[in-house]
């Protein structure tokens, strides 16, 4: 039986398509030229996003900061209730996507941060085989994200240890103790161990939500989260990111930690 031909122009459409792809284009950049074999017709390419395109300072209120916290939440980041009002959680989100975009994190929504959120890049991977649910850290960015069954599902800012060696006295178990070390988060895979709900104490702080990886180092929403390694050795999250976080990440689930800080 002979194979049935397709219609010149759709023909010369499949020619097309086969011609960009051997010319080194990604299959990604040629999308909107696949043939959908079913249909015999162009796929529809992705709807294009428009930003708003009005600079945005911290404090700012309206329509703008709503497109803004709606697109943010659509990428994976955590910018809080899409409620129009430009305040320190919805920074958390920007500065996470500024640094993931190669902007300089800044509380200003300008034009090249609004160009990026209509052409946005995804944070890189540090562990191209890890498995499908999985945690990373990239101490070089301060970013952290979270997959889940091989999906991207979290991107937060974060904070890590300062690096900076150091000794506290405090009260803890009832006496006065001092305590030394060199506030470093340790690079390498771990996976999540134990939990605290709510805040709990440990005896170089208070810690919200705490989920640990590493020994007493872990995951944990904090009031100060900077734009610089801060922490005794923990990672710092914004507290609406710590409140969400878990419920999506469990117990046994890898966590890779890559990267060094340069300041």
């Amino acid at each position: 039986m002979r194979a049935r031909r397709l219609p010149g122009v759709l023909a010369l459409l499949t020619a097309g398509a086969v011609a960009l792809a051997g010319c080194g284009v990604a299959p990604a950049e040629t999308a909107s030229h696949t043939i959908t074999a079913a249909a015999g017709r162009l796929a529809e390419p992705p709807p294009a996003v428009t930003a708003p395109d009005k600079k945005l300072k911290l404090g700012a209120k309206g329509k703008a900061v709503v497109w803004l916290q709606k697109r943010l939440r659509e990428l994976g980041y955590r910018p809080g209730k899409a409620d129009g009002r430009y305040g320190g959680t919805t920074l958390g989100a920007v500065w996470a996507f500024q640094k993931v975009n190669g902007i300089k994190p800044t509380s200003t929504i300008g034009k090249a941060t609004w160009r990026a959120l209509e052409q946005p890049r995804t944070p890189k991977v540090l562990a191209r085989n890890g498995k499908r649910t999985r945690a990373e850290v990239n101490l070089s960015t301060q970013i952290m994200t979270l997959y889940v069954g091989g999906e991207l599902k979290l991107i937060s800012h974060m904070s890590s240890g300062s690096g900076v060696p150091y000794c506290e006295t405090t009260v803890w178990q009832g006496k006065e103790q001092r305590f030394c070390g060199s506030a470093t988060t340790p690079t390498g895979t771990y996976k999540t161990t134990w939990r605290r709900d709510g805040w709990h104490k440990s005896y170089l702080g208070e810690l919200y939500n705490p989920i640990f990886f590493n020994g007493g180092i872990a995951f944990h929403g904090a009031l100060s989260v900077p734009l610089y390694p801060a922490s005794h050795g923990c990672v710092r999250l914004p507290m609406n990111v710590a409140e969400e976080l878990p419920g999506l990440l469990g117990t046994g689930v890898p966590v890779h930690v890559r990267g060094k800080f340069r300041r």
